[in-house]
């Protein structure tokens, strides 16, 4: 195996456990060496490689949340297809969740938090409501309750949110969704 392959194999195991250990731990009590000792290398690496935890950090948080293949949907879907979207990215990623608790309680997850919503959502925005110079504002509103649900279901447990099937939570917020994209402004 050649030093690059090795070096990108050596990275990805760290950005594995890195991941895995945030999600787990969060920002604050994940640790460079208990990443180094899940990843089976000698710490010096992980900060030869990503400089400091808040480096490591953005490196493990690079996350797609795969809205642009929602772009071109009829305008009148996007809100339904936004929550169930979201539903299922949020079910299936730990490492989101582990960045929505980062987000809370760190100045690190909090600006990745915002970067990846910002410039995703934006997009989305942009193409359906009706003055895309509106599309930043729309996007913080339908983060707001994307967010707001993921919260309240899978980081705090909130009983009621995290009880309510997933048909009902897309029944609820699908509408509202909606509206922040498409309506006219108030």
């Amino acid at each position: 195996m050649t030093s690059v392959r090795r070096s990108d194999a050596t990275r990805s195991a760290i950005v594995e456990a890195a991941r895995e250990r945030f999600a787990a731990d969060g920002y604050e009590r994940a640790t460079i060496r208990a990443i180094a000792r899940d990843a089976g290398i000698d710490p010096s690496m992980v900060m030869r490689y990503y400089g400091n935890k808040a480096g490591l950090f953005a490196a493990a948080t690079t996350i797609e949340l795969e809205v642009a293949k929602l772009v071109g949907l009829p305008a009148s879907n996007v809100g339904t297809a936004l929550v169930e979207h979201f539903l299922d990215r949020w079910e299936r990623d730990e490492v989101l969740t582990g960045l929505l608790r980062a987000g809370v309680t760190n100045a690190a997850g909090n600006e990745r938090m915002r970067e990846i919503f910002t410039e995703q959502l934006v997009s989305i925005a942009r193409e359906t409501c009706p003055d895309p110079a509106e599309a930043p504002r729309r996007a913080a509103l339908v983060a707001s309750q994307i967010l707001g649900m993921a919260l309240a279901r899978y980081v705090l447990g909130f009983a009621p949110a995290a009880e309510m099937s997933r048909a009902e939570v897309v029944v609820w917020l699908g509408p509202t969704i909606q509206r922040y994209l498409t309506a006219e402004a108030p």
